[in-house]
């Protein structure tokens, strides 16, 4: 398995090997050994396993959980296409501001590991797409938070010639700076160790690595609304 940090403080993407036979293929997105070289630890206990499905231009996020217990995620894409976004929403992070966008499919089963505190958006490219989403915390809705993702300050760039469908919730979010004047946004030293620990650098294919508005929508269960 191949692990690259992200460019996001503490996010990193994992990409396995895939084998093909007469049969189909076989990957596998998590691999303990290789998510523990990567960050100096394991990966969470899992308190929640979610999964979305979303037709072609369907965007979900940007999405974080409160602080203190803001939920760390581990998201791959099990069908369709999405472009996964990491937004660092986290006050006094060496990152704050920046995003990193990501490529998933089922064919490569790239995943993204990211850290307590950062935004998550996807964009489906394709009807059916299929989100999994590993959680380290379980769903509440007094802690979910959201900014709008198409606020020119985050420039996230998502592709032209789509017309994006977004939820009421991701509509009415705030802009990242209203966010942050209303106290809304995570602070980094509250995020805890589950962000940028552990080793740094590139691991190869053997694993070794180198030197929401405030609020909630009612009835949704899971960490990717």
């Amino acid at each position: 398995m191949k692990v690259r940090e992200l460019g996001i403080d503490g996010a990193y993407v994992f990409e396995p090997e895939v084998f093909h036979d007469a049969r189909g293929s076989f990957r596998s997105p998590h691999q303990e050994a290789a998510f523990g070289r990567a960050l100096g630890r394991p990966l969470f206990p899992v308190a929640q396993v979610s999964t979305s499905a979303s037709r072609r231009g369907v965007v979900r996020g940007v999405h974080f959980t409160a602080t203190p217990g803001s939920m760390a995620k581990y998201v791959v894409c099990a069908g369709g296409r999405a472009l996964d976004v990491v937004v660092d929403v986290r006050i006094g992070s060496p990152t704050y501001g920046q995003s990193r966008q990501v490529e998933l499919d089922p064919e490569a089963g790239t995943a993204l590991y990211l850290p307590p505190g950062v935004g998550h958006l996807f964009a489906a490219l394709e009807d059916d797409t299929v989100m999994v989403y590993l959680l380290s915390a379980a769903y509440r809705a007094d802690r979910e938070r959201a900014v709008h993702p198409l606020d020119p300050e985050l420039g996230l760039n998502l592709p032209a010639g789509v017309e994006w469908v977004l939820s009421e919730r991701d509509r009415s979010a705030p802009s990242l700076a209203a966010a942050r004047a209303g106290g809304l946004l995570p602070q980094y030293a509250d995020c805890g160790a589950a962000g940028a620990t552990g080793a740094t650098g590139v691991a190869g294919a053997d694993g070794t690595v180198g030197a929401a508005g405030a609020g909630a929508v009612g009835g949704a269960v899971g960490g990717g609304r």
